[in-house]
């Protein structure tokens, strides 16, 4: 795993943040090599280093919309930092009123994301948060929810970018800032 720009690490905290990470293999499937991020939150100088680095990112966004559930974690604080508001993309079934839901693929199975009703403006400028970007199905269900409420999603943010499994591709041309890569 490496620091996705060498520029940003000038005092070591985003090498700190690496260290911490750990790989959890066979998780939640069989052939997957999991990078758990718990000991990143958990640790206050490298939760600290992920959510002020990620929020430099978030420009001229009204609000930040963190992915279920790692994201929510890292949303908050990425808009805590920003001074924007924060809004959960949830998995199906957690809402009780929804504005729009989309399923997707993971690399292991699939799933649905579902955004809360009258909670994004039309308009509005929203920087998507989530922890991993792996095959990208997730963001882009994310981003494409966030169209259809009329939001104007102006970049993607993760920790980490797993780019062996190209997600970036699936949210072109949406810029993307990924922290780590592995």
């Amino acid at each position: 795993m490496t620091v996705a720009d060498p520029d940003l690490d000038e005092d070591g905290s985003l090498t700190h943040v690496v260290g911490l990470v750990r790989d959890v293999p066979d998780y939640p499937a069989p052939g997957i090599l999991f990078k758990d991020l718990t000991p990143v939150f958990a640790d206050a100088r490298a939760f600290t280093t992920v959510a002020t680095e990620l929020a430099a990112c978030v420009g001229e966004a009204d609000v930040v919309a963190g992915i279920e559930a790692r994201g929510f974690l890292l949303g908050a604080a990425v808009a805590l930092v920003a001074g924007v508001g924060v809004i959960p993309v949830r998995k199906a079934g957690k809402l009780p009123r929804v504005a729009g839901s989309r399923t997707y693929d993971l690399e292991y199975g699939t799933a649905t994301l579902e955004l809360p009703a009258e909670t994004v403006s039309p308009g509005a400028r929203v920087f998507v948060v989530d922890d991993v970007l792996a095959t990208g199905g997730t963001a882009a269900a994310t981003v494409a929810l966030l169209a259809v409420a009329g939001a104007e999603v102006i970049g993607f943010g993760a920790l980490l970018e797993l780019t062996a499994l190209s997600g970036r591709q699936a949210l072109a041309p949406l810029p993307v800032h990924a922290l780590l890569h592995a």
